[in-house]
């Protein structure tokens, strides 16, 4: 299905649907029960978070270039649901960079809550047209208000790929974290349970598929947070039981930010496979249907049709002390 997708989107057919139309309906009617059923609270608007993360590192060398990341996409990406602006992902991002990188980093987040994927276009052309040029690197979180607002699969995985080709041409290196496992979410039943999972996937799975084809790589957000929604529901989840906490958007980063340092480079572990950590080497299409069936894993292009199926060790993360200011750029990153 992934396949069929991806390959859709490549030539323009856009009939090809997750599921069929009477699923679909379901689907749609059960969301709409579960979001009246979702705690009650409201989610904050994501606290700014822009601004220069590791500046020890920039006081000790007055000649390093920061690092330039961006982030794009929807509500995960701008980090809804928290009011700390060192909760974000974005920050939590920038500052585990800066200290693995141990170079200071500039944040730019152009991510919109609610948006779908049809709004990369716009987040795109504000990060290019910025006087500071491209991102080193861009972070794209998309695809779970695609999936809730019927947005065809074939669609939303030609806006992202076209997303993730203007980066790349540009210059910027591209880290997507694919569509996560709406079923997660705690008011959610059966039959939604099980429909949200498999539509999900499936979307996260052709996502893989364009992203690697473009140059880009992908980290499987799915159900990584499951297991600790399952067991602290209220502490993996915000004021409105449907965004993230702090700690999910943590576990989040912690997850992303193993690939964000690779593909600049500064990663210590290196590309080379370790069978003993279920990593190999498959064909594109396959690598994307097991990233999507285990949550935390990296995808990344190799010889075509080849891709390397990684899982990356991970480090903890911890908050920064204190909000940024974009014009003191007062964030200050302490070393691990």
């Amino acid at each position: 299905m992934a396949r069929r997708i991806a390959a859709g989107a490549a030539y323009g057919g856009g009939g090809i649907g997750l599921l069929g139309a009477a699923a679909v309906g379901v689907l749609l009617t059960e969301v709409q029960l579960a979001k009246r059923n979702v705690g009650g609270g409201v989610a904050p608007l994501p606290p700014g978070a822009d601004g220069l993360y590791g500046r020890s590192f920039a006081a000790s060398d007055p000649g390093s270039v920061p690092l330039r990341l961006a982030l794009l996409g929807d509500s995960t990406a701008a980090g809804q649901g928290v009011r700390r602006s060192g909760q974000t992902p974005g920050a939590l991002l920038a500052s585990g960079l800066a200290a693995v990188a141990e170079r200071p980093v500039v944040l730019r987040n152009v991510a919109l809550p609610g948006a779908r994927s049809d709004d990369l276009e716009r987040q795109v052309s504000l990060l290019l047209s910025s006087p500071s040029g491209p991102p080193d690197v861009g972070v794209i979180m998309i695809g779970a208000n695609d999936v809730t607002h019927r947005m065809p699969a074939t669609e939303s995985v030609r806006l992202l790929a076209a997303a993730v080709r203007r980066l790349r041409t540009a210059g910027a290196e591209v880290v997507v974290g694919t569509c996560p496992d709406l079923g997660t979410i705690e008011p959610v039943y059966q039959p939604l349970r099980w429909l949200a999972r498999r539509v999900s996937r499936q979307l996260a799975a052709a996502q893989t598929i364009v992203v690697v084809e473009q140059g880009g790589r992908t980290v499987s957000l799915g159900d990584l947070l499951g297991p600790e929604f399952a067991a602290n529901p209220r502490e993996m989840f915000g004021a409105d039981n449907y965004h993230p906490s702090a700690e999910g958007y943590a576990t989040a980063a912690m997850a992303v930010l193993p690939t964000v340092c690779a593909v600049l480079g500064v990663w210590p572990d290196t590309d080379r496979l370790e069978p003993d950590r279920h990593e190999d080497m498959l064909p594109v299409a396959k690598a994307a249907a097991e990233a999507a069936r285990e949550a935390g894993t990296e995808v990344t292009g190799a010889r075509a049709p080849w891709a390397l199926l990684k899982h990356r060790r991970r480090r903890r993360l911890a908050e920064p002390a204190s909000a940024p200011d974009p014009a003191t750029s007062p964030e200050e990153v302490h070393r691990p």
